[in-house]
Parts: structure tokens; C-alpha cells; sequence
């Protein structure tokens, strides 16, 4: 079971993603339903987001 990334720090920005978490509306609306396979490759994209920021 693939652990939910989110940080209960839930903002939308304007690219739609959440400042939190860094997933796509539309990934935090399917992730219940996503396989664990799939939730990887959310968590993949994520970890590309978060290097791709300035901040981080």
C-alpha cells in the first residue's frame, strides 16, 4: 500500500497544483483509486516537481 503524500497543507496554486503535496488537482481527486503502480508513478512526478521549484 502506497502511503497518500499529502501534508494536510492543502492550497491550490495556480498551475492547480497543491503547495503541500505538489500533485495535480486531478491527482488528488483519483488517487483513492489509483493502483499502487499508478500512485508510484504520481509519487515520481512529484519528486520531478519539487526539484524543478526554486524554492526547494
Amino acid at each position: 500500500m502506497v502511503e497518500s503524500p499529502c501534508r494536510n497543507h492543502c492550497q491550490l496554486n495556480d498551475e492547480q497544483l497543491c503547495t503541500g503535496c505538489y500533485r495535480h488537482i486531478d491527482e488528488i481527486v483519483a488517487w483513492g483509486s489509483l493502483s499502487d503502480a499508478d500512485k508510484a508513478c504520481v509519487l515520481a512526478r512529484i519528486r520531478r516537481r519539487k526539484a524543478e521549484r526554486p524554492e526547494h
